[in-house]
């Protein structure tokens, strides 16, 4: 129950509906406790004119009316007063849902990238869906259910007890064999939930990856192959499936075994006290085998309830795994930072936690505000590395990094992204329409803004050619554009938020020359007040940069302007000739 404890927080924001709940649990219990007294009595004033036949049988039958009138009435309340307790308790489960369902969406968006290349997708869906919803069983049902059968066990064994202390003595005999049984259970319980949770995530992953790479499964005729696994994984699913229910099955049947024990026992010892003369009336039997029968499924969903808590916690425990890890990139000023542009590298090495590679060795350079820095290099020198540092998707491990001469980490981790404009590598679009996707830049962005970057990003003529234009739906990850269209679509995102710094990662891989000439000098005019960063292969998103520095294994081997490089004998010159002689050719 130790994971449990982590949702206190949420019974204390509730507390009203939860101590309301109560409320109504009791009053509803002790309404419920007038059916078996007024059918004691009615057994009693029965038995009373078979013994005196003075007493007149209109008095009886006025008697028994009334009884049955009773309680249909209260019946009705303590059912009134039931719905009462489910609109309070199961409300509170739900508004303990939406919480939760937002901490752990707002953890995940505040954990860092180290996290999510830890952790498949599947596996964070499954926790923030399947367990979640565990996790409300228990703050719902399981808390609704367990206080009934408190209450109730508290208020039923007490009047038992005021009736027929002894009988009410071997009545609750069962009771510790039914204990033990539920102990050992839950145990066994616990342990095979954990274990199908786990398994649950497996699958959610296995076919989120399959949906997302089905056109890799697709081009490869890989589908017969991925068929045969996820019908191997549906098979594990089920055993480990049928392994939880068949222990969840036993609760059931020995609930109402140890039920009817009781009720045998009340009869066979209530009838012998009847006999003997202990008991008044042959009504206290009936009395208590309606008691016996109000526990029943409060006894009986014991099993239920320990089976809905040892999930929830199996759940819960996954899920602290999650809220209580720490994010790596912390925003350590709460105040506002305005951020004009000047970014400075000193002596900055990074190596990333989780392959241990050292992406950049001792760099430093200086961008100074409006200036534009050309990133080159071959395939893992560091180049997108630098870009995510200046983002702060990463800290550096040496060095320092400075914003407008502050330390970056000094500066509002929000303020710094929301002055910076990303266009990654792998250009990624949401399932939205293509205005909403250049919109999300600029949530509050005019149409006129959103037809002006597409038209700078030279995409606007290919949008206009869609049936629904800018309102066209785009599929999972934006697959219904082509990858240039992505690339642009991803720039003019960039573009309408307007920036004090711009970063372009490669993103120009995917469009021909002419486009990319085009587009390169559309953000000449917008980048002239912007400090503006591009990371290339071509030397021709470079060539009009005011710096260009060219790493190689994390170290930068050259750096200068276009026409310093292309008279210095290195990597810049060579990539220059063949480029060009590449062009020529075509």
């Amino acid at each position: 129950m130790k994971e449990l404890l982590y949702l206190n927080k949420y019974f204390i924001k509730y507390k009203y509906h939860f101590l309301l709940g109560i409320l109504f649990t009791i009053i509803a219990q002790i309404f419920m406790l007038f059916t078996p007294k007024l059918i004691s009595k009615s057994f009693l004033a029965i038995e009373t004119s078979f013994k005196n036949e003075k007493i007149l049988k209109s008095v009886i039958k006025n008697e028994l009316v009334e009884n049955i009138l009773l309680i249909i009435a209260t019946t009705i309340i303590a059912g009134f007063l039931t719905f009462l307790m489910r609109q309070t308790l199961i409300v509170m489960s739900r508004r303990i849902e939406f919480d939760l369902k937002n901490e752990v969406f707002r953890q995940y968006e505040n954990l860092s990238q180290n996290f999510y290349k830890r952790n498949r997708t599947g596996d964070l869906m499954n926790r923030i869906s399947e367990d979640v919803s565990k996790v409300r069983m228990y703050v719902g049902p399981a808390v609704m259910y367990t206080i009934n059968t408190i209450i109730r066990f508290a208020i039923v064994i007490l009047f038992m007890y005021k009736v027929s202390p002894l009988l009410t003595f071997y009545t609750l005999l069962p009771l510790p064999l039914l204990s033990y049984a539920i102990f050992k259970l839950s145990t066994e319980i616990n342990k095979r939930s954990t274990t199908f949770q786990q398994f649950l995530s497996k699958v959610s992953s296995f076919t989120q990856e399959t949906f997302s790479g089905i056109r890799v499964i697709k081009a490869y005729s890989l589908e017969n192959q991925q068929q045969d696994n996820m019908t191997a994984l549906a098979l594990e699913s089920k055993s480990k499936s049928l392994d939880l229910a068949k222990v969840q099955s036993l609760f059931g049947p020995l609930m109402l075994a140890l039920i009817g024990i009781s009720n045998l026992v009340v009869i066979y010892v209530g009838g012998m006290m009847y006999i003997n003369g202990t008991l008044k009336s042959i009504g206290t039997i009936a009395e208590f085998i309606l008691y016996i029968n109000m526990l029943t499924w409060p006894v009986a969903s014991l099993g239920w309830v320990s089976s809905m808590v040892q999930e929830a916690e199996a759940s819960q425990k996954r899920l602290n795994e999650f809220l209580k890890t720490e994010p790596e990139i912390n925003n350590n000023n709460l105040e506002k930072s305005i951020i004009e542009g000047v970014i400075n590298f000193e002596n900055v090495s990074f190596t990333y936690q989780d392959t241990n590679i050292t992406a950049l060795k001792n760099i430093s350079f200086t961008v100074k505000k409006g200036e534009t820095l050309a990133i080159l290099g071959k395939t893992g020198s560091g180049k997108s590395t630098i870009l995510s540092l200046i983002s702060r998707m990463y800290d550096v491990n040496e060095g320092t990094i400075k914003i407008d001469h502050k330390e970056i980490s000094s500066l509002n981790l929000f303020d710094l992204r929301n002055n910076i404009g990303m266009v990654p590598q792998d250009a990624f679009l949401f399932s939205d329409s293509i205005k909403n996707n250049i919109k999300f830049g600029k949530e509050n962005a005019e149409m006129d803004e959103v037809i002006s970057a597409a038209k700078n990003a030279v995409v606007h003529d290919n949008i206009m050619g869609f049936n629904k234009q800018y309102d066209t739906i785009l599929g999972e990850r934006g697959i219904t554009l082509s990858g240039g269209q992505k690339q642009r679509v991803s720039i003019a995102r960039a573009i309408i938020k307007n920036p004090p710094i711009l970063l372009f990662d490669d993103c120009l891989s995917a469009v021909d020359t002419e486009t990319e000439e085009a587009i390169l000098n559309n953000l000449n005019a917008i980048c002239k007040d912007k400090t503006t960063i591009i990371v290339s292969h071509r030397v021709s998103s470079a060539k009009n940069a005011d710096k260009i520095i060219i790493l190689e294994n994390g170290k930068i081997i050259q750096q200068g302007s276009h026409n310093q490089l292309i008279n210095q004998e290195g990597y810049y010159s060579a990539l220059y000739l063949k480029q060009l002689s590449e062009k020529e050719l075509l």
